[in-house]
């Protein structure tokens, strides 16, 4: 009895520990790598298709306040929550608050899809992001 009671509570121990380091980590874009020429963009069978994908060059003919889900490339940061994202059409600003990255460690080179809110005023276009997921 004392010895499975041991092992229990070595068994807790252990899984706690091992994801400890998974919790404290927040995620977020590392702009140490160039990202792949637009031409190497490529996207294939991902799962479900409920969201309708829409281009940069579309979604900057868009109307302001548009849902609109992208996937290409985080190019690199620009400001605070500010990046630039780059799809074989073209760049658009995006801003991406932490709880968005959902713990993901993001690079210029991994293919992202983001789902967010389109916001046009006289300083141009940008997505506000509000999902973000690495591919």
């Amino acid at each position: 009895m004392k010895t499975k009671t041991i092992a229990a509570l070595f068994a807790c121990t252990a899984f706690a520990l091992c994801s400890l380091p998974a919790l404290s980590q927040p995620g977020g874009f590392h702009g140490d790598e160039p990202p792949p020429p637009p031409s190497k963009q490529q996207s294939g069978f991902k799962g479900s298709d409920d969201a309708k994908q829409t281009t940069v060059e579309q979604a900057k003919r868009m109307k302001d306040d548009t849902w609109v889900t992208l996937q290409g490339n985080i190019e690199k940061k620009i400001g605070d929550d500010r990046y630039q994202f780059r799809d074989h059409t073209g760049t658009i600003e995006i801003e991406v608050e932490n709880k968005a990255w959902n713990g993901q460690d993001v690079s210029p080179k991994d293919l992202v899809v983001i789902s967010g809110e389109l916001d046009k005023d006289r300083h141009g276009d940008k997505v506000d992001v509000k999902h973000l997921l690495k591919q």
